[in-house]
């Protein structure tokens, strides 16, 4: 039989205190089934982010853990960073690696999000391929104004799952499957967001997420 094999990569709201983001990988690597690979923090952006492999049902453990952790020791209503985010656990990507397809982690991204609701009280979003509605599968279009602008206005971006209101201090966890990705940050000496636009432009497997001047209102 073929091995299963996802990777998964949570980015969580914490980048500032090592103790937190300690207990986020120790929560994860404590899985069965689970192998750490790596994790890194950065202080500007207050965002840490910690990549683990499994077989599907680890990899779903896992994730479960290291949100819970995170929804219980991050306030978001008292984060600042440039990086814009809407929840403790603001993005969780199932990847396929082996033996696994797109679809499969689809399915795993919305049983973990089913899970997060029930176990924790915290709405979904789900992007990417799990995206339900064309409009939610890019990443910047589900988080678009941040935390503070979502929890006041939630009827307007209603969660996929859940009810219309954010956890008070958890706020909201995007959810998805998506392939790999190779993702690196671009610092700019300028705040027109044009001249950023035409670099991205110049290449067109560039998919421009954001720049500083669209994050300076959020720290």
């Amino acid at each position: 039989m073929a091995r299963a094999l996802v990777e998964c990569v949570p980015n969580f709201s914490e980048g500032r205190d090592p103790r937190t983001v300690g207990a986020i990988v120790e929560a994860i690597a404590a899985t069965p089934g689970v192998a750490v690979l790596g994790h890194e923090s950065d202080v500007d952006h207050n965002r840490s982010v910690v990549t683990f492999a499994g077989t599907p049902h680890a990899a779903a453990e896992g994730a479960l853990r290291g949100i819970a952790k995170a929804v219980e020791l991050i306030d978001l209503s008292k984060h600042t960073g440039v990086h814009p985010r809407i929840g403790a656990a603001d993005v969780v990507p199932f990847v396929p690696v082996e033996g696994v397809t797109l679809e499969d982690c689809v399915g795993l991204a919305e049983e973990v999000g089913a899970e997060v609701w029930r176990r924790l009280r915290v709405p979904v979003y789900l992007y990417e391929a799990a995206a339900r509605c064309e409009d939610r599968r890019r990443l910047e279009n589900v988080r678009r104004g941040g935390f503070g602008w979502l929890r006041d206005h939630v009827a307007e971006r209603p969660p996929d799952i859940g009810d219309s209101a954010l956890h008070p201090t958890a706020g909201a966890a995007i959810i998805g499957a998506r392939k790999f990705l190779i993702a690196f940050n671009v610092n700019l000496q300028t705040g027109d967001l044009e001249i950023a636009r035409r670099v991205a432009r110049a290449d067109p497997s560039i998919q421009l997420i954001s720049t500083l001047a669209d994050y300076r209102h959020r720290r």
